[in-house]
């Protein structure tokens, strides 16, 4: 199964589904905007929870300084934006293509008295509104697979990072362990459509989510991915075998 999109047919992936390249934004956006308000519960019921421990794994690798700005793209409801601030990161800015997301983000902000250092930016991750060499460090998590075009988005990433900024990707990825694999999918495929839509009112959007772990290329081939955008020093962490995985680079 090929994972690669082709740029020239103007066709990509939704899921299992084909559809045009335009049209995957505003897919997406509905998924997203539909589950808003139950994202983060809806995380800890698709991860048992271990969401947060592997987002805490991932702060840890980012090692949060006062002199450094972060951009998180795709970080909406703030998680990883609180996390680098509790670490004491320096400014940093949330970038998400959905205002729902985003909103969510602003009151859990305002919930925890998180009032300065933290910017709140509508915008695609393929077309970044942010300027050249800016930013010390790049994070998405939970949010590549869901991009139409993963490379534009890494390239992205490497033209707003200054010389010596780190990118760093926590993703949903592939099971690295043969009897676990077919656990999951199972679990996958029949349960969380069906939490979902017990959650949420939306199965559609769960399907979505789990069939777009599956299209999401495996470790190395995003590793690959990342060094042609011109990224050094790519490595992988894998998290719980392979059902997430952290990648990470740097721009020299």
């Amino acid at each position: 199964m090929t994972t690669e999109h082709s740029h020239t047919s103007g066709t990509t992936h939704f899921g299992f589904r084909t559809v045009a390249e335009d049209e995957k934004v505003s897919l997406v956006r509905g998924v997203f905007d539909s589950v808003a308000s139950k994202y983060d519960l809806m995380n800890d019921l698709m991860s048992a929870g271990v969401h947060r421990l592997w987002k805490a794994t991932f702060l840890d690798i980012l090692r949060p300084r006062p002199d450094q700005v972060l951009l998180d793209v795709g970080g909406g409801t703030g998680d990883i934006a609180f996390g680098w601030k509790k670490r004491g990161g320096g400014p940093v800015t949330v970038c998400d293509i959905n205002r729902e997301m985003l909103a969510v983000g602003r009151d859990r902000a305002l919930d925890r008295n998180i009032l300065d250092g933290v910017g709140w930016v509508c915008g695609n991750a393929e077309a970044l509104p942010i300027p050249d060499r800016s930013v010390d460090r790049y994070t998405i998590a939970f949010c590549l697979r869901n991009v139409t075009h993963w490379d534009a988005a890494i390239r992205e990433a490497y033209r707003v990072l200054r010389p010596g900024g780190r990118f760093m990707c926590l993703e949903f990825s592939h099971v690295i362990v043969p009897g676990l694999k077919e656990a999951y999918d199972r679990y996958s495929f029949s349960l969380l459509p069906k939490v979902g839509e017990m959650v949420t009112g939306n199965r559609d959007a769960y399907q979505y989510l789990v069939e777009s772990i599956r299209k999401f290329p495996p470790q190395e081939e995003l590793a690959a991915m990342i060094r042609d955008a011109g990224f050094s020093q790519v490595s992988v962490r894998n998290l719980s075998a392979g059902i997430a995985a952290i990648h990470s680079g740097w721009r020299i």
